[in-house]
């Protein structure tokens, strides 16, 4: 019947059942049933012209976005759908009211994981592009996540009349008990922070630690900085530890680096030649071994100088990255031995003059 009150107590709740005149539910139902059925409808034709526009103007945030709305948006046609419902209900305009505001409540919660989740693939999507002062790890995309569950949160403690002072003092009295239980974890977590923050290590770098790790840094979490080996093995640095290391970025301030190959020669052999032939090698192999660079222009230098047996000269080039340098001077050096031997260079063997006494 139109004007029966919501009942409390379960006894009272179980003869009303059984009284109820059941009818009476048929237009919420239908009420239901419409409102979804339009809201499904309008979900399947506007999703269909924002799929097209996504196609006409291809970028991947815009993909992003309406791949990750398309299914939060049917849970908020159904709760759309039981309010018009619950509107056309029989219920008194109190239990309508709590009703209402259980579904603002998770819709507010529906709109936080979607908004969260968003937060993190655009961050992921555009942080490299945006040159920001965070670089795009797992740390920075949950730092977003954080930030917009934070302020989902606050607004759901808003619905629901909670007041946030007696909710901050608790954590500021806490906080210190739970500092010092977690100094290690918060240890590594502030120096993340840190690491982030400073630029001077980032995903993609390759890196060299006093105490002999080196390779590419795949990524900063809130405990560990991972590096990714030549030999594809993963090293696990905790941040604190990485934050007090001596460390060597080989892509700062870029990731062009030079590289001196040492040749050793006869004495008898020209030095001019000896130059001239090699910078010729280097030359020629601009542009058919990857990794080296024309510029800054390859040079000889006798340097080191006068060896034991031999003329030691330094070849400097130029390669595009670090690990370009192994390559670089395998053909180098075969490109070397082959035209020595042509010109007629020799290599020299150790050898010692001995000196016997007779007493």
């Amino acid at each position: 019947m139109a004007g029966t009150e919501l009942l409390a107590s379960p006894v009272q709740l179980t003869g009303w059942a059984l009284n109820y005149n059941w009818l009476a539910l048929i237009p919420p139902l239908v009420v239901f049933a419409v409102v979804l059925a339009i809201g499904l409808i309008a979900q399947r034709v506007l999703f269909s012209v924002l799929r097209r526009w996504a196609g006409r103007f291809p970028t991947e945030g815009r993909t992003i976005a309406v791949q990750r709305f398309r299914g939060i948006s049917t849970l908020w046609i159904v709760l759309l759908a039981a309010h018009f419902a619950m509107e056309a209900s029989p219920l008194s305009g109190h239990a309508t009211q709590r009703a209402a505001r259980i579904l603002l409540i998770l819709w507010v919660i529906s709109l936080t994981v979607a908004a969260a989740r968003l937060a993190s693939n655009l961050v992921r999507t555009y942080g490299s592009q945006m040159g920001g002062p965070l670089p795009v790890t797992t740390l920075t995309e949950n730092l977003a996540t954080l930030t917009v569950a934070i302020v989902g949160v606050l607004i759901l403690l808003n619905l629901l009349g909670v007041s946030i002072m007696p909710i901050l003092t608790a954590l500021g009295v806490g906080g210190l008990a739970v500092a010092l239980a977690l100094q290690d974890t918060l240890s590594n977590l502030f120096a993340g922070f840190y690491i982030s923050m400073a630029g001077q290590v980032r995903p993609g770098d390759y890196i060299r630690l006093n105490t002999g790790e080196e390779g590419y840094v795949a990524d900063i979490t809130w405990r560990s900085t991972t590096i990714r080996a030549l030999a594809n093995n993963l090293i696990v640095i905790p941040n604190a530890k990485l934050a007090q290391a001596i460390v060597t970025n080989f892509h700062l301030p870029e990731k062009r680096m030079s590289l001196s190959i040492p040749v050793g020669v006869g004495y008898s052999s020209d030095p001019d030649q000896v130059e001239r032939v090699l910078l010729e090698e280097v030359r020629a192999a601009v542009g058919q071994v990857p990794g080296l660079r024309a510029e800054p222009e390859p040079s000889v230098r006798l340097i080191p100088g006068f060896g034991d047996s031999s003329l030691n000269f330094g070849l400097n080039c130029h390669v595009e990255e670090f690990v370009d340098q192994y390559l670089v001077q395998h053909e180098l050096r075969k490109r070397i031995l082959a035209r020595f031997r042509k010109e007629g260079i020799e290599f020299p063997f150790p050898s010692r003059d001995l000196y016997i006494r007779k007493q």
